[in-house]
């Protein structure tokens, strides 16, 4: 064998090494996002918000696509069954876990996923129509007190973290209200200001605006301390119900065996996008806190978040009507 052709071997085998590490580098191709609920609710209008600002960074497209069915399940046993190759990500809310305190499941939380971050935390606001009669949470507490099941409340799903923050206000205040479920926040809030349904535990990046308008009327946020957004409009637990205490979140998940370098790359390109004054501005005028956590801290929250679940459940006798 010549030296020159000697070289050409070498040389062509060190190419064939080199380009699939150069083609390699992630992502070099449009990212699909999961969001398991209905185009227009409150998780949804976080993602569009983060992604983009995400692609901005990553310079590849952040692609939406809305798979709403069973308070996320549909659109998170989708993701559970995609290739791992960091392409197919998901972007859940408190339903993520939720369900598997109350569903069978096709997919086990814990060990299908990988946590990536936590984007972003927000109360829940408890709103009805401007029409509806209802001025005030302690009135209408009052008025379920003597029309037992007169009253309806909507939830963006069964076993939704509207349909617990529901349950528990029934629970504590010892009313009796039916639960209407939907296929997603954008229905259900469309229902609630035709006045189809009482009263909603509205996501606040979907339902703030509907507020400020004056197309809802808020009665109560679910956290312990006021939205700054709402300095006027009291706690659950100021108005009502001591000790009420339910906050939303929404955070990045990927298919169990996404490489750890990629899932490296994801959390930094999140954390990045969070930091960014543009989008927090934006999330902010949605009523989120955002909070970009690392993969080790989602992680260890959303098992203390199954385990409350779990934990109020059992206490409350909840139990899930598809």
């Amino acid at each position: 064998m010549s030296k020159a052709f000697k070289l050409l071997a070498i040389f062509t085998t060190a190419l064939a090494i080199c380009v699939p590490a150069a083609a390699d580098d992630y992502p070099s191709k449009p990212i699909t996002l999961v969001v398991p609920y209905a185009a227009g609710g409150g998780a949804d209008n976080a993602a569009r918000i983060i992604a983009q600002s995400i692609s901005a960074l990553a310079g590849q497209s952040v692609v939406i696509e809305n798979r709403g069915g069973a308070s996320g399940s549909v659109g998170a046993s989708q993701v559970a069954r995609a290739k791992a190759d960091g392409y197919t990500l998901l972007y859940d809310a408190s339903s993520f876990s939720i369900n598997p305190v109350l569903r069978r499941l096709p997919y086990d939380a814990r060990k299908d996923f990988i946590a990536i971050s936590q984007a972003v935390a927000v109360p829940n606001i408890l709103v009805t129509a401007p029409n509806s009669g209802i001025d005030n949470l302690p009135g209408l507490l009052d008025a379920a007190r003597q029309q037992p099941e007169h009253f309806t409340y909507a939830s963006y799903g069964p076993g939704s973290l509207a349909q617990m923050a529901g349950e528990l206000l029934k629970k504590e205040a010892g009313v009796n209200m039916l639960h209407v479920p939907y296929n997603g926040g954008a229905p259900a809030l469309v229902d609630v200001m035709s006045g189809q349904v009482h009263i909603y535990f509205a996501n606040a990046a979907s339902s703030l605006n509907y507020v400020n308008t004056g197309k809802l009327r808020a009665l109560a946020v679910s956290s312990l301390t006021r939205m700054p957004e709402l300095p006027d409009v009291p706690t659950v637990d100021e108005a009502a119900v001591k000790g009420f205490d339910v906050e939303e979140w929404n955070g990045f998940f990927a298919p169990r065996g996404t490489p750890e370098e990629r899932i490296r790359k994801l959390e930094s390109l999140i954390q990045q996008a969070l930091q960014q004054p543009e989008t927090r501005e934006r999330l902010a005028k949605l009523g989120l806190s955002t909070v970009g956590s690392s993969s080790a801290e989602f992680t260890q929250f959303v098992d203390s978040e199954i385990q409350r679940w779990t934990d109020v459940v059992k206490s409350n006798g909840i139990v899930l009507q598809d």
